[in-house]
C-alpha cells in the first residue's frame, strides 16, 4: 500500500509543479537551518506575511516540537501561525486530514514524500494515505487534501492546539475558544491563548474556515467524543475541536481556506473573500511563488555556485519571513499606520535585518520603523520584543533606538522622527513599571552611577548597550537640533567603560568588564560562558562584551594597550574559540580588525566564519536563526560589506562572489565587482578598490556614497597589501572634524 501511496504523489506532485525558468525562488532550500537549533520554518508563507501555515510535530518519542517543525518525526496537523528562527508560541488553529475514525486526541502521523518550496509544502500522510499540499496569501491558509483511498474521511480542526505547552513561565497557555458550524462547508469562531517565550498577554484568534464541497456531517468535540451539536465553547484548557465528514472514494479532493484575524470572524470572512476568492489552488500558489520571486530580486549575483545560491536566496528568505505585517488587524487601538508584529527580537534584529532592508526594501523598512514608533504612541514605550500583539520581553537594552537612528543617518523619509525622539528620551529617563516589558531596567542606577551594579540584574551586558542605545539617541537629537541633549547622551554613551577593570587579564590579554557591587566596589569577575536572565552578560561572554562599543572601537584599541594589544586581544579572540557565532552579541566583531589597519584579518575571519559556521544543509545555521538575524549576517558577509547598525559606516571585507548587484528601488543600483575572486576563496584579500569610479584607499565607506547607487570595485588577490592599512573607520573619540560621527547629515557623502 505504501509503494502505492508514493506513486500516487510522485504523479499529483508532478501534474502541480509546472517547469519554469531558473529564478531566486528555484534556489531557496527551506530545509536549510531545520536541525540542531535553527528553528526556521517549513511551510507556506508570504513576505512578511501573517499567515504562516505548516506542519506542527513531534518526535518520535511524543515530545512536541517548539517552532513547529523537525526533520524527524509526527506530524500533527497543519497550523497557521508560526515563528521562523524561534519557537515557544503560536501553532494556533491545527487542521489536519483524518480516515477512519476521529480520535481527537490521536491525530498524528508519519509523512512521506515531502516537498517544500517557498509558498509551498506538500507530504503524504502514511496513517491516512493522504496527499496534503499547502500554500498561502498574506492572511489565508490554503490546504488541498488528497484522499488516495476510499472510506470515512474527514477535515479537522483543533482550537486548543498551541506549541510550547506547559506550567513554565515562558510556556504558552489555552485560555478557552467557542466554534460555530455555520453550514456544511463553513466553520467559524475564535481561540483565547496566553504566554509564550515573551511572557505575552492573552490573544484572539478568530478564524473563518470553509471547504469547497458539503461535507455529509459536521460535528464538534469538547472532550474525548465528536458530537452533533453545532456549537462548542470551553472557558479552560479542554479540548475543543470539530470535523467536516466525507464518503470519500479513490483519488477525492477536498479543498480547505482558513482565513484569520486578531479582530473578528466576521473580519476573518471578509479577508477570505478578498484574497482568496476562488478554488484555484494552482493559481494561489503561482501567485505565491512570483511574489516571493519579486521580494528576492533585489539582489542578483554573478558566478556564484549552486551552493552559495542556495545559501544566499534562503538567507534573504529567512530574513523576510518575520516581522509579520498585521496592519488592519491590530486589536489594541486604531491607527492609520503600519502595524506589525512578531518583532522577535529587535535586540536580535538591529544589528543586520534593519540595514538589509534600508537598503533592498527601504518602504519595508520606513513602515517597520513607523509601527515600532505608532506602538509607541499608543503604549508609551519603544517595543523591543513583540509577539501575539503584546510586547516583551527586553533582553538588554532598548534597541529600537539604533533602528530608527539607523533609518535617519541612511535618510529615509516619511518617518516622524520627533516622535521617535520622544520615546527614545523616555527610553532613557522614565523607569518602566515592568523592565523585562518595556524601557530600561534599573534605570536610576544607570543614570546615577553611569553603570548598573549587581543590584541590577544583566548589569554588564545592559550597561554597554544603554551606552550604544545612548549614542543612537545623541544621533538624532543632533540631527534635530537638540544640541544639550546631544552632548548629554553623547557623554552617557562613555559609560561602557565604567565598568572596564584594567587590570583584569586572561590568556595574555589585559582589560576586561568586570561586575561591580552596589557599593561601587568590584565584584569577583564573571566567568560564565554564557549567561541568561539574572547574570551579569546575557547571551555572551567577557570575550564578546567587553569589546561592545561599537561607537568608539578606537577607545577600546587604546584601552587593549594600542594596535599591538588589540590585535592581540583579537586573534586571541578567534583563535582559541572565544568567538561565538551563535548569538548575536559578536557579529560585528571579525570587522573590528578594520580599525586597526588589518583587513586581510577581518577577511580570515570571515571567511572562517562563513566556511565552519554556515553550510547550505539541515543543520547549516550556527544557532536560532532569530527572526532572520542569522541569515542577514550571512548576507553582508557574501556580499563583502558589512554594516554598523545605527550608524551610516559599511565595513569592507571579502566578497563571495566575482559580481553582486543590489537593486536599491528608483532605478537605483549599487554593484559590488570583485576581480580575481577564486572558489576556493584563496583570493580573499583586496589589493586595491575603487568606488564610483574613483579610488578607494579606506576598509570602509558612508551610506551617503552609495544611497544614488554606485560601483565599489575590489581587485583581490592571495596575500596582504598596504590597502585600508591607513585611516580607520571613525569613532566617537576621533578628534579629527572630517570624521564625524554625530550630527551627520542624513546620507551625507
Amino acid at each position: 500500500m505504501l509503494k502505492k501511496i508514493l506513486l500516487a504523489s510522485t504523479v499529483l506532485l508532478t501534474l502541480s509543479t509546472p517547469a519554469r525558468a531558473a529564478s531566486p525562488s528555484d534556489a531557496v532550500y527551506p530545509y536549510l537551518g531545520i536541525d540542531w537549533g535553527g528553528e526556521v520554518f517549513v511551510g507556506a508563507a508570504l513576505p512578511f506575511g501573517m499567515v504562516k501555515v505548516g506542519p506542527d510535530m513531534e518526535t518520535f518519542d511524543g515530545w512536541r516540537i517548539g517552532s513547529g517543525y523537525a526533520g524527524t518525526g509526527r506530524v500533527l496537523g497543519f497550523s497557521h501561525l508560526h515563528l521562523s528562527g524561534a519557537a515557544g508560541k503560536y501553532g494556533n488553529i491545527l487542521v489536519a486530514p483524518v480516515t477512519g475514525d476521529v480520535t481527537p486526541a490521536d491525530i498524528k502521523s508519519v509523512r512521506v514524500d515531502e516537498v517544500a518550496k517557498v509558498g509551498y509544502y506538500a507530504a503524504t500522510l502514511t496513517r491516512y494515505q493522504t496527499r496534503a499540499e499547502l500554500t498561502a496569501t498574506p492572511r489565508v491558509g490554503l490546504h488541498r487534501y488528497t484522499f488516495l483511498a476510499s472510506g470515512d474521511a474527514h477535515v479537522t480542526v483543533n482550537l486548543a492546539a498551541i506549541l510550547g505547552k506547559g506550567p513554565g513561565s515562558e510556556s504558552q497557555k489555552f485560555l478557552g475558544a467557542e466554534i460555530k458550524v455555520v453550514s456544511p462547508t463553513v466553520i467559524e469562531g475564535v481561540g483565547r491563548y496566553t504566554g509564550g517565550w515573551n511572557e505575552g498577554g492573552e490573544y484572539k484568534v478568530y478564524f473563518h474556515m470553509e471547504v469547497d464541497h458539503p461535507a455529509t456531517t459536521v460535528r464538534t468535540w469538547t472532550g474525548a467524543t465528536l458530537s452533533p451539536d453545532a456549537t462548542a465553547k470551553v472557558e479552560s484548557d479542554q479540548p475543543i475541536g470539530a470535523s467536516f465528514d466525507f464518503n470519500a472514494q479513490p483519488g477525492m479532493v477536498v479543498q480547505v481556506k482558513v482565513g484569520l484575524s486578531f479582530i473578528s470572524a466576521t473580519q476573518a470572512r471578509r479577508t477570505v473573500e478578498k484574497e482568496a476568492p476562488g478554488w484555484d489552488f494552482d493559481a494561489i500558489r503561482a501567485q505565491a511563488t512570483a511574489t516571493w520571486d519579486r521580494a528576492l530580486s533585489p539582489i542578483t549575483v554573478q558566478g556564484a555556485s549552486d551552493d552559495q545560491r542556495r545559501q544566499l536566496y534562503t538567507a534573504l528568505y529567512h530574513t523576510m519571513l518575520m516581522p509579520s505585517d498585521r496592519t488592519g488587524e491590530n486589536p489594541g487601538w486604531t491607527s492609520a499606520e503600519p502595524y506589525y508584529d512578531d518583532y522577535y527580537t529587535l535586540w536580535d534584529t538591529f544589528r543586520t535585518s534593519g540595514p538589509l532592508f534600508t537598503l533592498i526594501a527601504p518602504e519595508r523598512q520606513r513602515d517597520l520603523v513607523r509601527s515600532l514608533i505608532d506602538i509607541y504612541r499608543h503604549e508609551g514605550y519603544l517595543p523591543d520584543g513583540r509577539s501575539g500583539n503584546d510586547t516583551g520581553r527586553t533582553q538588554g537594552g532598548s534597541n529600537a533606538e539604533v533602528v530608527i537612528a539607523d533609518a535617519y543617518v541612511k535618510g529615509l523619509t516619511g518617518i516622524d522622527y520627533k516622535t521617535a525622539y520622544a520615546g527614545m528620551r523616555k527610553d532613557a529617563e522614565v523607569p518602566p513599571p515592568d523592565p523585562r516589558k518595556w524601557g530600561r531596567g534599573g534605570l536610576m542606577e544607570y543614570n546615577a552611577k553611569g553603570y548598573l551594579s549587581l543590584a541590577n540584574e544583566r548589569s554588564g551586558s545592559r550597561t554597554v548597550e544603554y551606552a550604544y542605545d545612548d549614542f543612537a539617541i545623541a544621533t538624532l537629537a543632533c540631527g534635530l537640533g537638540h544640541t544639550e541633549e546631544a552632548t548629554l547622551y553623547a557623554q552617557r554613551s562613555g559609560n561602557w567603560a565604567n565598568l572596564w577593570d584594567p587590570s583584569l587579564t586572561k590568556e595574555g590579554v589585559k582589560g576586561f568588564l568586570r561586575p561591580k557591587n552596589p557599593d561601587g566596589g568590584w565584584a569577583e569577575p564573571n566567568t560564565l560562558k554564557r549567561g541568561t536572565w539574572p547574570d551579569f552578560f546575557y547571551e555572551a561572554d567577557e570575550w564578546t562584551y567587553s569589546l561592545f562599543a561599537p561607537h568608539d572601537v578606537a577607545r577600546l584599541v587604546a584601552l587593549s594597550g594600542g594596535k599591538p594589544g588589540f590585535l592581540r586581544r583579537l586573534d586571541t579572540l578567534f583563535l582559541k574559540r572565544h568567538f561565538d557565532m551563535s548569538n548575536e552579541p559578536g557579529f560585528l566583531l571579525p570587522l573590528y580588525y578594520n580599525w586597526i589597519g588589518r583587513p586581510d584579518r577581518t577577511a580570515d575571519m570571515t571567511v572562517y566564519a562563513l566556511e565552519r559556521e554556515f553550510l547550505g544543509t539541515h543543520g547549516g545555521i550556527p544557532g536560532n536563526d532569530d527572526s532572520g538575524a542569522m541569515s542577514s549576517w550571512l548576507i553582508f558577509q557574501m556580499l563583502g560589506f558589512f554594516p554598523n547598525a545605527g550608524q551610516d559606516i559599511y565595513l569592507i571585507s571579502t566578497p563571495s562572489f566575482p559580481e553582486a548587484d543590489l537593486d536599491l528601488g528608483n532605478g537605483k543600483h549599487f554593484r559590488i565587482i570583485a576581480h580575481n575572486v577564486d572558489a576556493e576563496r584563496f583570493n580573499r584579500y583586496v589589493q586595491s578598490a575603487t568606488l564610483n569610479g574613483q579610488p578607494l584607499e579606506t576598509n570602509w565607506f558612508r551610506h551617503g556614497q552609495i544611497k544614488d547607487g554606485g560601483v565599489l570595485e575590489l581587485t583581490m588577490g592571495p596575500e596582504p597589501t598596504r590597502w585600508g592599512t591607513g585611516t580607520p573607520p571613525p569613532s566617537l573619540s576621533d578628534t579629527n572634524a572630517d570624521r564625524p560621527m554625530l550630527c551627520v547629515s542624513p546620507s551625507q557623502p
